[in-house]
């Protein structure tokens, strides 16, 4: 559409978010052996209540040894589904999508909550050895990961395409794959964290073969009419590490493999990498993207004021924005910004005398 801006609706494939504002995936460090609590509902629904047009789940574990934390959401098991679909068809209910973030930690896995110090949790403590490319630990305190060999990688592949066959019996309108911030699908991209030497490791070509296999299952058990996105750290911002050029081009292959959207964000694969931290300082690697390929982009990090997320859809530099700390200050900010932008948007009925 011409004259795009931050409240002009936006159509993905058979879906149509009523804004370009989302929900950027946060993890929340709030369940019991994958299953959804009170908090979650209430947490997600307040962001659907508050105007969001796209609502993404934290990273949610494909496998229990792919969580970050014991404290993880989980689509491991249909168990988990019901729980889940609490959330759906309360945002759906909203006029809100919503969008599950599907995800396994490799060596990033277990780990203590943040409040609890968020360091690597022996297995006395209720961690658990995690799995890699390579033998290659975070940092310093993380233990020597144990390296995924093919049929592991197959069992992985398995486990992302039955998890997303349970996100859509759960009522998701969207899922994301988190091929970023050093997970598993992210370290197998970046030659910093894979030093295989078969047909995983090694070349760009190798290097990316995961997550065209993990978004070609995806697709194949997604339902044609609902986006499917990748978030993808852009950069490792560590020399000799993933490229901005690299994510173009994974970007135009992705696009072949089904794949929607491009979540623009970067780093967290190397502990201490120094990050250029600034207000919006992700974006120019959606506009990049942009202005090389016919392919949707979301942006994340550091957008807080209404007026600045406005300017990055109106200058094409993104197609959605997603806010992650902004809404854990307000969940309300996308009503809030659209009176300061001048948009006429409707509010839940129980709130209107608050308008």
């Amino acid at each position: 559409m011409s004259n795009p801006h931050l409240f002009a609706p936006l159509t993905i494939r058979g879906v149509t978010l009523k804004n370009r504002i989302g929900v950027s995936p946060m993890c929340q460090y709030s369940a019991t052996d994958g299953f959804v609590t009170d908090w979650h509902v209430v947490h997600y629904g307040s962001r659907a209540v508050g105007g969001a047009g796209l609502v993404l789940t934290e990273a949610v574990a494909v496998h229990p040894r792919g969580r970050i934390s014991p404290a993880d959401l989980g689509i491991w098991e249909d168990q988990h589904i019901p729980g889940l679909r609490r959330i759906t068809e309360f945002a759906k209910a909203q006029g809100a999508v919503p969008g599950i973030q599907l995800a396994h930690a490799g060596r990033k896995a277990s780990t203590a909550p943040p409040w609890l110090g968020g360091g690597p949790l022996p297995q006395e403590s209720g961690g658990w050895i995690p799995v890699a490319p390579s033998a290659l630990p975070f940092d310093a305190a993380s233990p020597v990961p144990e390296v995924l060999d093919r049929p592991a990688i197959e069992a992985v592949i398995r486990d992302f395409r039955r998890a997303a066959a349970r996100a859509r019996a759960a009522g998701f309108q969207a899922a994301e794959l988190h091929a970023a911030h050093g997970y598993l699908i992210h370290q197998f991209l970046s030659p910093l964290s894979n030093r295989r030497t078969d047909e995983f490791g090694g070349s760009y070509d190798n290097r990316v073969r995961l997550v065209k296999l993990v978004c070609r299952a995806v697709r194949e058990e997604w339902p044609a009419d609902l986006p499917l996105l990748v978030r993808l750290s852009a950069t490792d911002w560590v020399e000799g590490g993933w490229r901005p050029e690299d994510t173009v081009a994974l970007a135009h292959h992705l696009s072949e493999y089904g794949v929607d959207v491009i979540d623009c964000s970067s780093g967290g694969n190397v502990a201490g990498a120094a990050m250029p931290i600034g207000p919006g300082y992700q974006v120019p690697f959606s506009q990049r993207i942009k202005d090389m390929l016919p392919i949707l982009t979301a942006t994340v990090g550091l957008v807080t004021s209404p007026a600045q997320a406005d300017q990055i859809v109106r200058n094409e530099q993104a197609d959605i924005v997603l806010l992650a700390r902004e809404l854990l200050r307000d969940p309300y900010w996308p009503l809030h910004a659209a009176r300061a932008l001048g948009q006429d948007v409707s509010w839940p009925n129980p709130y209107l005398r608050a308008r």
